[in-house]
C-alpha cells in the first residue's frame, strides 16, 4: 500500500504501438496542474525517455481516462496512427472493460442493472460532481448502464462490504459517463468504500477508494489487446478486508463477458428510445473528441 511515485509504475503490456500500464491510485493521468511532481504521465517520461513524442502536449497519447482515485488498465498509443486505431474501437463500442469494486453493505440482488441515466450537477458546493436523472439540480441527464456482479461478501475494517465486478455498458458514449460507476453505486444504496467525494466527505478512513480497472478489451484487428490487472482486493494486500462468503470467481464472470457475442450491443441499441436511436452516428461533439484524443489527453 505504498504511495505512488515516479519510480513505482507496473508495466502489464508493451508492443511497438501500445503500453498498458497499472495505474496507481490517488495519481493524476497528467499535468494538467504543474505543480503535480507525480502523474503518469511524468512516470512514462521516466521510464521510457525515448518514446515521449514532442507534438503532443504531454508526450503521451491515453487512450481513455481512469479517475484521479480509480487504479488500474490504462492503455497508451505511442503514435498518432495507433491511438485513431483505439478511438475507433471505441468510437463503435467494441471494448469491454470491467472494474472491481469494494461497496458498503451487503448487496441483495447477485446481478443486476443499474439503468439510471447520468448529469452534472448544479448544486452549489456539488458542481464538480455528476448525480442521476430526478436528483435536484441535475442538468441534461443522459442514458447510462451498468451491470453489476457480486463476487463476495464480507467485511472491510469490521464493516459489511460486497466485493464486485461493474461493467459500463453505456450505448452512445465512447467511454462511458464521467463518474459512472462511482455515481449508480451510490444510487442503489451501496457507494463504494473510500469515496471521499460521493460521500460528501464521510468516507475518509480507508487508505484509497476501492475500485480498480481489472480487465481492458481493445479488439484492435493487427494487435488484438485483452489485458487484467492484478486483484488489489486481497487480504494479503490489504488485512481489512476480510472475505466471508464467495459467490462466483471474478475469472468465471470475466469468461461469461468476453464469451457474449457482439450482437448483445446491438440489443442494447434496439432497446433504446426513438429519440436516442435516430441520433447522427457520428455528432460534431464526437469529431471533436476525436481530434483531441488524436492530438493529446482530452480536458475535461
Amino acid at each position: 500500500m505504498e504511495a505512488a511515485s515516479l519510480e513505482c509504475l507496473e508495466l502489464l503490456y508493451r508492443s511497438a504501438d501500445y503500453l498498458v500500464v497499472n495505474k496507481h491510485w490517488d495519481i493524476r493521468i497528467d499535468g494538467k496542474f504543474w505543480a503535480e511532481e507525480r502523474t503518469v504521465q511524468k512516470q512514462l517520461q521516466h521510464h521510457f525517455p525515448q518514446l515521449v513524442d514532442p507534438a503532443t502536449y504531454y508526450g503521451f497519447r491515453f487512450c481513455h481516462q481512469l479517475d484521479f482515485s480509480t487504479s488500474g488498465a490504462l492503455c497508451v498509443a505511442l503514435s498518432k496512427a495507433a491511438a485513431g486505431r483505439a478511438y475507433h474501437c471505441f468510437k463503435n463500442r467494441l471494448v469491454i472493460k470491467a472494474y472491481l469494486a469494494l461497496v458498503r453493505g451487503s448487496v441483495v440482488d447477485e446481478k443486476m442493472t443499474i439503468d439510471c441515466a447520468i448529469g452534472k450537477s448544479s448544486t452549489e458546493g456539488k458542481t464538480h460532481m455528476m448525480c442521476v436523472e430526478g436528483t435536484d439540480g441535475c442538468e441534461n441527464p443522459k442514458p447510462s448502464l451498468t451491470e453489476l456482479t457480486v463476487l463476495e461478501f464480507g467485511a472491510y475494517d469490521g464493516d459489511p462490504v460486497t466485493k464486485v465486478l461493474l461493467q459500463p455498458r453505456t450505448v452512445f458514449s465512447l467511454a462511458g459517463r464521467t463518474h459512472q460507476l462511482r455515481v449508480h453505486c451510490t444510487s442503489i444504496g451501496h457507494p463504494i468504500v473510500g469515496d471521499y467525494t460521493y460521500s460528501l466527505g464521510s468516507d475518509s478512513s480507508p487508505y484509497r477508494m476501492m475500485l480498480h480497472a481489472y480487465l481492458l478489451r481493445i479488439p484492435l484487428e493487427d494487435e488484438p489487446l485483452e489485458v487484467t490487472a492484478p486483484d488489489p482486493f486481497l487480504p494479503c494486500v490489504d488485512p481489512k478486508w476480510t472475505p466471508q462468503r464467495r459467490v462466483r470467481t471474478v475469472e468465471s464472470v470475466v469468461e461469461d463477458i468476453l464469451s457474449r457475442p457482439l450482437a448483445k450491443e446491438t440489443e442494447s441499441l434496439e432497446e433504446c428510445s426513438h429519440e436516442e436511436r435516430i441520433r447522427p452516428e457520428e455528432t460534431e461533439e464526437t469529431k471533436v473528441q476525436c481530434q483531441h484524443w488524436l492530438s493529446e489527453w482530452p480536458v475535461d
